[in-house]
């Protein structure tokens, strides 16, 4: 078969939202992982605001609340499934913040950074790390408890070209009751939630700030064996181990003042190495990815924040150079972009380690990216890190990228060949609309998301929505990047397409069928994600009740008759620079020095001077003032000066 070209397309779709119901549900969606009619195209959908789906601080993912001192219970924590115990003293001017299971003394004063708004991403951590601990922990002879969480019945969805099946297949979490049948000698351990477990997983956060992220983690997700909270900052380790205390979680939760690079440098023995690292900092994690990607066990799981997104999204692309080892370009997708950039900065410095990444999960979410990667061993697959990787030719006309592998892979036989790769991919200039090509990357060009994995977390939050309180949220994000295409990197944007020709865009249902005629395959990308705020004007004008019912049928006297006629009503351009010129001279004419002093200094600062010999053509300004004292030796020209102090003279 010839090669098809690969397009993707992205647009807006306003209301499209999943529909889950209030209460607890039996069973929950998951999308196979097979083969799809739907292989080629991305599209992103931009969200618009919902009632019913607010993802806004004011919203599902709205901030914790602050509970000041003086009203705080304890018996409030044995509301929010916590074990009551004698409340510790607090500071003068504390107060309690609760988020998720866990109460934190937080100061009034701005002493430890902490920021509400990513209670997504806590939750989503703690989901990924709890799907996480199931896996490992079942090869260990552990059994992991979530409170709340049911026996599954998943509902498998598998598309067929003459229609939609759906096959109910029930998923058995308790594998080890077959292992007990079978052999009846193997006994299982069961973990639950704050409690210590010997063959559980030890977890590190490198940058704890308050500690919350850590006392959620020893909170609510089960087997885990040690966590441990490191910030640099005194006053930041004096709270975390005030907060382990105060949620009673001491016997799991340790607090350390190190610097996080030299505590996980010191953890790069095999049998000191951590299962999960979480680095969440304030700005770039680049510090700290090299020495990571050495902490962590084999198999472990590295959780990796960036909120950096100006540097990565192409504002500064030789910053996120400096950082990433790539080149971040404007684009419209300009979030995924950043994505893979992360990925190709962890899976280079592994490999020099000779180990590699294998991501789980890819999010971009409100002002930061959060990627949860695997990192294994292996020098094979460590040789085949070049084709992972892939240079990017973005059109700076129409926006059309192409992808450059950096190697390629041939098999001989039984064994493989590596070599470079051959290219460019694309000449000087666009095919499509000739203008010229901006270079970035190199840039992850393999899958971002494990969607086996994906999967399991979606349904392990569908099936137990009080757990989080963005349950919603993360069952709506999950499930986007489960209908995703895994094997096309970038997606294009329908509207500026559109705007790219100067058409209008169609709708969605309209788009769709033609994309699918041509035996495309077509998706939505998460990516780009827009909300319109409450204060803007697009959102007051959009939510206003229409007073008028448009009719967009062409009607005959909507066309004017001058433009039936075609009435030339615009002046062509007489002449090459036809506008204003310029003022008489006091003697009377006009100058004839402007055409020139327009070609002279034209372009100046498009083409800056670098050669010290070119200043000569330029006249000097301090000799017009009468202050220059270089006299030859001026690098500027004293000439011009000098025939126009002559030319007054006559």
């Amino acid at each position: 078969m010839s090669p098809r070209t690969i397009l993707q397309v992205s647009f807006r779709c306003i209301g499209l939202s999943l529909a889950f119901p209030k209460k607890r549900i039996s069973f929950l969606q998951s999308l196979t992982t097979g083969q799809s009619v739907f292989r080629t195209f991305r599209m992103d959908r931009k969200k618009e605001p919902e009632e019913s789906q607010d993802t806004s601080s004011a919203g599902a993912d709205s901030a914790p609340t602050a509970v000041p001192v003086e009203d705080t219970n304890p018996s409030s924590s044995t509301e929010s499934g916590q074990t009551s115990s004698t409340e510790p003293g607090l500071l003068p001017g504390e107060t309690v913040v609760r988020e998720g299971k866990a109460a934190i003394l937080f100061p009034s004063a701005n002493e430890v950074f902490y920021n509400p708004v990513q209670e997504f991403n806590r939750d989503l951590t703690c989901a990924v790390i709890t799907e996480f601990a199931r896996e490992q922990l079942a090869q260990r002879g552990v059994r992991i408890l979530v409170p709340g969480e049911r026996d599954r019945v998943v509902v498998r969805l598998s598309e067929e070209k003459n229609g939609t099946e759906h096959q109910e297949a029930s998923e058995q979490p308790e594998k080890e009751q077959q292992h007990e049948e079978e052999g009846g000698k193997k006994e299982y351990i069961t973990a639950s939630v704050g409690e210590r477990c010997e063959q559980g997983l030890r977890v590190l956060e490198g940058l704890a700030a308050s500690g919350l992220r850590s006392v959620r983690f020893a909170l609510e997700v089960p087997g885990l064996k040690s966590i441990t909270a490191n910030d640099y900052s005194a006053k930041a380790a004096a709270l975390i181990a005030r907060n382990a205390q105060h949620n009673n979680v001491s016997h799991i939760l340790q607090a350390s003042q190190r610097d996080a690079s030299m505590v996980m440098y010191e953890a790069r023995g095999k049998k000191e190495r951590y299962d999960v690292i979480d680095l969440d900092p304030y700005g770039s994690p680049s510090p700290f990815l090299d020495a990571a990607v050495q902490a962590v066990s084999e198999g472990g799981l590295l959780c990796i924040t960036c909120t950096d997104m100006a540097v990565m999204a192409g504002n500064s692309g030789e910053t996120c150079y400096s950082k990433y080892g790539s080149m971040s370009i404007k684009s419209k997708y300009c979030h995924e972009m950043a994505l893979r950039i992360i990925l190709h900065s962890l899976d280079q410095r592994a490999a020099v380690y000779q180990r590699y990444i294998e991501p789980l999960l890819s999010v971009s979410v409100d002002f930061y990216i959060r990627v949860f990667v695997r990192v294994k061993t292996g020098q094979a697959v460590v040789k085949n890190s070049a084709s992972k990787h892939a240079l990017l030719y973005n059109c700076v006309g129409c926006g059309a990228f192409h992808l450059q592998r950096m190697g390629k892979k041939m098999s001989q036989g039984k064994h493989m060949k590596y070599s470079a790769a051959t290219g460019p991919p694309v000449g000087p200039n666009c095919e499509h609309c000739r203008q010229r090509h901006q270079l970035g990357g190199p840039i992850w060009a393999e899958p971002i998301h494990d969607i086996t994995f994906v999967q399991k977390v979606l349904g392990a939050v569908s099936g137990n929505p009080t757990r989080f309180r963005t349950s919603k949220r993360i069952e709506g994000v999950l499930s986007m990047v489960t209908e995703e295409l895994r094997d096309v990197p970038l997606y294009y944007v329908l509207d500026h397409l559109s705007s790219t020709v100067h058409c209008n865009t169609p709708p969605m249902l309209q788009f769709r069928p033609m994309l699918l005629l041509g035996c495309y395959g077509i998706s939505f990308a998460f990516l780009c994600l827009e909300r319109l705020s409450e204060t803007s004007p697009a959102h007051r004008i959009l939510s206003a009740e229409p007073t008028l019912q448009a009719c967009f049928e062409i009607r005959e006297d909507a066309n004017p008759q001058s433009r039936k006629r075609h009435l030339t009503r615009f002046q062509e351009n007489p002449q090459a620079n036809w506008g204003p010129k310029a003022r008489a001279k006091a003697g009377g004419g006009i100058s004839s020095e402007l055409e020139d002093k327009r070609k002279q200094f034209q372009g100046k600062r498009k083409k800056p001077i670098t050669d010290s010999s070119q200043l000569k053509s330029l006249p000097c300004k301090k000799l017009r003032k009468g202050t220059c004292t270089y006299g030859d030796k001026c690098c500027y020209s004293h000439e011009l000066k000098q025939e126009t102090n002559e030319e007054k003279m006559d």
